[in-house]
């Protein structure tokens, strides 16, 4: 098949000629090719109003003259909606029923917004090895180290990586929980759910796991996962997995597993350093679009010796404190800001309390706001109530997870960071949220 882009790009050429300059610069330049589907070129708009304008009329008539001219292989084109490439990879994955199934990928999770220091230098240049030629540089590539430190960032970076730049290889991101009741589930529902296990997860390019320490003590599963590692590596496919510590320290962990780990690259990734934390809170506080005085953050790295989550978890709160109290952000507020909300940290008990100002502030019951229906009177307060516990507390994602009705931490990134866009975009949410954290702070 002929490479889409360079096709897209000729027939430019020929559609300008043909058009009115206003109809090329409005709607035909607004336009990027991002797939090939059944000799269609698939297009994306930024609004439904452009993609009707060029996939009806002359318009129409006049880029599908200009791919045959161009062409011998894509001789149609179709438009979607969608803000990029990586939002359009995303939602069609979301909508084939029949495309392999993992925990929820966020966007954000780059190689450009990963902040690169000593601690991590290495971790950074393995994965990014690995993204531009899967299953050739390192394999498997196990990557171990203490929680909130950036795993699940390099994970999702390489898979939105891929993604973007290698659409047609399957990618398959899950947590070590995820597959272990996947394969529970399979166990339960005979032959045919097994065999389409089987297929799910031997039949990927790269298959990226999270938290794989939590097979230890799994006979059945390790046993399964070693079957799968063994068919994906024999077959030129990437594996990288993640853990808390390396594998040799996984206690009991099968002999021939930890063979089969140790048999790629590992890579452990350390504390950042003062420099590297000093850098992490400038790019987050410019993500959050507030200006922070260097000085602050030098002050807020040096006095916080702590994980790169939870550094940047205080930032945060510090932030709110700022806009709550409409003081600008200085050593004094700092200090403050992180006296005021020491009370909502001191014991795993007051994630309790948060839920329960949730459920009192929506008047939904605990169960509704922990289980697992959809409704969107629940589903809204349960995102809120995730993302206030990840806000305001320090706790470990899995534990943030569990607290929330058993949902893994890759959901519970996912749910946080979607509640946070859409406190900068739904005025109505961003006041709720406001005011369950003045009700929480102030209790």
């Amino acid at each position: 098949m002929e490479n889409y882009e360079i096709v897209w790009n000729s027939a430019l050429g020929h559609i300008e000629n043909t058009v009115s300059t206003i109809s090329y610069s409005t709607f035909i330049k607004t336009l990027t090719p991002v797939d090939v589907s059944d000799s269609q070129l698939v297009l994306i708009a930024p609004t439904e109003t452009f993609a009707n304008e060029v996939s009806e009329g002359i318009l129409h008539d006049k880029i599908v003259a200009a791919l045959n001219s161009v062409s011998s292989e894509i001789n149609d084109f179709k438009v979607v909606v969608a803000k990029s490439k990586l939002d359009y990879i995303s939602s069609s994955s979301k909508s084939d029923s029949s495309q392999i199934t993992g925990s929820p990928i966020n966007s954000k999770f780059t190689f450009e917004s990963f902040v690169v220091g000593e601690s991590n230098k290495l971790i950074y240049a393995a994965a990014t090895a690995v993204a531009e030629t899967p299953g050739d540089a390192y394999n498997p590539l196990f990557i171990y180290g203490g929680t909130g430190l950036g795993k699940t960032h390099i994970l999702m970076a390489i898979a939105n990586y891929i993604k973007l730049h290698q659409p047609s290889l399957k990618v398959l991101y899950v947590t070590c929980e995820q597959f272990t009741n996947q394969f529970i589930d399979s166990i339960q529902h005979g032959n045919i759910k097994s065999s389409d296990f089987r297929n799910m997860y031997r039949n990927v390019d790269v298959l990226l796991v999270d938290d794989i320490q939590f097979i230890s003590n799994k006979e059945q599963t390790q046993s399964e996962f070693f079957y799968t590692f063994n068919e994906l590596i024999s077959r030129g496919k990437q594996v990288v997995l993640t853990s808390d510590k390396p594998p040799k320290e996984m206690k009991l962990l099968e002999e021939r597993l930890r063979t089969r780990f140790e048999g790629g690259l590992l890579v452990d990734v350390q504390i950042p350093d003062l420099e590297t934390k000093i850098a992490i809170l400038k790019k987050k506080a410019e993500e959050k679009k507030c200006i922070i005085d260097i000085n602050v953050l030098t002050y807020i790295a040096e006095n916080h010796n702590e994980d790169t989550r939870s550094l940047i978890g205080k930032l945060t709160k510090i932030i709110f404190a700022s806009k709550l109290h409409e003081r600008p952000i200085t050593i004094d507020l700092v200090n403050d800001a992180i006296k005021e909300c020491s009370a909502v940290t001191k014991e795993d008990l007051e994630a309790d309390d948060i839920i329960s100002c949730v459920c009192n502030y929506y008047k939904i019951t605990k169960n509704d706001l922990l289980g697992k229906r959809k409704n969107k009177e629940f589903v809204e307060p349960r995102q809120i109530c995730t993302y206030l516990i990840t806000e305001l507390m320090n706790l470990p994602l899995e534990t943030v997870g569990e607290k929330m009705g058993g949902r893994d931490h890759a959901t519970v990134i996912y749910t946080r960071d979607k509640v946070s866009e859409l406190i900068k975009t739904n005025p109505k949410i961003a006041t709720e949220v406001n005011d369950l954290k003045n009700l929480v702070l102030h209790k």
